[in-house]
């Protein structure tokens, strides 16, 4: 991923989670919604936390778990403004935009996930195949 694709998903991730954060806020005076609401914020700002984590992994393999933590907080995230869209919890354009960032979301990270988790078995199947070469040259 270069470092502009890579600034991107971090800059919508963290928009994503400033606009959910405002919705949760918008919409925590009303009675009964407390449990929607705090579901919306964690997801919400989970995602582009774990992104961040990912960055700062020290492996590949750290930075693949970011990635899918934070993909499972957006898919969560996706199903929390379903919930509100269905029961009429907020401004349904709103609601509408941030739905449509969350699948937005949802689909570069899982992209992401999938050529990163593609390299990373092809790098395997390379290095066994150079040791592989590698023993029969010298046995």
């Amino acid at each position: 991923m270069t470092a502009d694709k890579a600034r991107d998903i971090r800059e919508r991730s963290f928009t994503f989670g400033c606009e959910m954060a405002r919705l949760a806020l918008s919409l925590a005076p009303r009675p009964g919604v407390r449990c929607v609401v705090d579901q919306l914020l964690k997801s919400g700002t989970a995602v582009g936390a774990n992104l961040e984590e990912a960055k700062a992994g020290s492996s590949r393999r750290e930075f693949v778990r970011g990635i899918d933590i934070a993909l499972r907080e957006a898919r969560e995230s996706l199903y929390w403004l379903r919930i509100c869209t269905a029961i009429g919890l907020g401004d349904s354009t709103r609601l509408r935009g941030l739905e449509a960032e969350a699948d937005q979301l949802v689909r570069i990270l899982t992209a992401i996930a999938v050529n990163t988790k593609r390299r990373m078995l092809t790098g395997l199947a390379v290095s066994a195949f150079c040791i592989l070469n590698s023993a029969l040259l010298f046995s």
